[in-house]
């Protein structure tokens, strides 16, 4: 079940917002791990005991570690846990990758293959690993303490709204906030929330749906039949198409958890505006950026080495494992090796010759150009440059922020229950409705 389908936003989204407000503050926790559980569940039936399993093990595993007076045994504990989540990840998300690349060698020695079932991957593995990740590496690490209450350790890991594709959240981030359930919970954080969820939906179902079907048209083309016309087109298309299924997503996240009165950290920053790989990086996906830096390119040595020889290797191997995250194939390792690669060279000399661009041959296409496509390829390119000068920039603080007025209150309802009804009727009429993010 992704946001953007009718069973979500008709049913499920309804039911659980009329429940939730019905019940009393010190059982809403309950309420979303129940509704988390069905979300997830209704989507994954057989890997909902896999995920509530490792969290009871996880919630074990770290008190005891927190018990323990020895440096030893807390590490002891510490790679149990590691070893438990990763291992999970690694049997359901890279094992067939790694059984194909091993009976690719053995067959080229006539060696028998390995036989090997297809494992199915859990819906958001990766999410909510790492997620589990933080939790016990953060209490290593003396960042906080560890949960007394099992059923906030539940919440936190199962929260519906980040489940599938995210944000990437440290638990210390929205600890006071799973713990204390009035803290956030006004008429302003709530409105802000509904107002973000309806951007978001609209991000999703009008712009990044639309662009998809025509991107999807020209990948369908046969080799010879594209031309540069078509490849332009299919890379554009493309490339806005996941930039607003995937902030259009986070947004809905954000949106959903603030109506919960539960505030979690932003996604993107406008990454299109960026002028280097760098500081796309620092725009896009953010909170898995937050998270390979303090879990992988800290623990590695960051900034703090002693050659710039190991920076460089540093960095280049957060995003060689950043690519093998989003994908379990050499696609994504040399994806991940790609950008490693130039943030590399932007180091060293790149950033000054970013103004010498070539020049390409632009022919006629052997396609059709669908006609909703150009009137949602105008708005993926406004809005992904919309907070390019300083006053558009603050317009869109406020329109995300949490302090309307009542005129500005009213406009914002207006306009987001339109978008919503809009949003909801390119569902039903369309039957393009993919989640580039949601088997990760």
């Amino acid at each position: 079940m992704v946001f953007s389908s009718i069973t979500f936003l008709v049913y499920f989204l309804p039911i659980f917002l009329l429940a939730y407000h019905l019940t009393p503050n010190k059982f809403k926790n309950a309420c979303i791990l129940i509704f988390s559980i069905v979300f997830y569940a209704w989507g994954g039936p057989k890997f909902i005991f896999v995920i509530l399993g490792t969290t009871f093990l996880d919630f074990f595993l770290v008190n005891k570690m927190a018990e323990s007076k020895s440096e030893k045994t807390k590490k002891q504990f510490l790679v149990i846990s590691l070893l438990m989540n990763l291992g999970l990840l690694f049997y359901f998300k890279y094992s067939d990758f790694f059984i194909e690349n091993i009976n690719a060698v053995l067959g080229l020695a006539g060696i028998k293959e390995i036989s090997w079932l297809k494992i199915v991957l859990p819906i958001g593995i990766s999410f909510y690993t790492f997620e589990s990740v933080t939790y016990v590496v953060d209490v290593y690490r003396g960042i906080h303490k560890p949960l007394k209450n099992f059923w906030h350790y539940q919440t936190y890991i199962l929260l519906f709204p980040k489940l599938i594709a995210g944000p990437i959240v440290r638990y210390h981030d929205i600890a006071d906030q799973i713990t204390n359930r009035e803290k956030n919970y006004t008429a302003e954080v709530k409105l802000s929330g509904f107002y973000t969820f309806c951007i978001g939906l609209a991000k999703k179902v009008i712009i990044a749906n639309t662009i998809g079907a025509q991107a999807d048209d020209v990948f369908k083309l046969d080799a010879q039949h594209i031309d540069s016309a078509a490849a332009w087109v299919g890379a554009i298309a493309y490339t806005f198409q996941i930039y607003f299924d995937f902030s259009g997503y986070s947004d809905m996240a954000i949106g959903l958890c603030k109506i919960m009165g539960i505030r979690l950290p932003e996604n993107f920053n406008n990454p299109y505006l960026s002028s280097s790989i760098t500081e796309f990086w620092r725009r896009w996906h953010m909170t898995l950026g937050t998270w390979m830096k303090n879990y992988l390119y800290i623990p590695l040595g960051g900034n703090k080495v002693d050659s710039n020889f190991k920076l460089y290797r540093n960095l280049f191997i957060v995003f060689l494992v950043s690519g093998l995250w989003h994908g379990a194939s050499w696609n994504f390792i040399i994806w991940g090796a790609f950008h490693g690669l130039f943030l590399v060279l932007e180091r060293l000399f790149l950033l000054k010759v970013y103004d010498k661009t070539g020049k390409f041959n632009f022919t006629d296409g052997k396609f059709a150009l669908h006609n909703d496509f150009y009137f949602s390829l105008c708005l993926a390119v406004f809005f992904s440059f919309f907070a390019f000068i300083p006053f558009t920039k603050n317009i869109q603080v406020k329109v995300y922020g949490e302090n309307h007025t009542a005129l500005s209150n009213t406009l914002m309802l207006s306009f987001s229950i339109i978008l919503f009804y809009i949003s909801l009727s390119y569902i039903a009429a369309l039957d393009f409705n993919p989640f580039i993010y949601f088997r990760f």
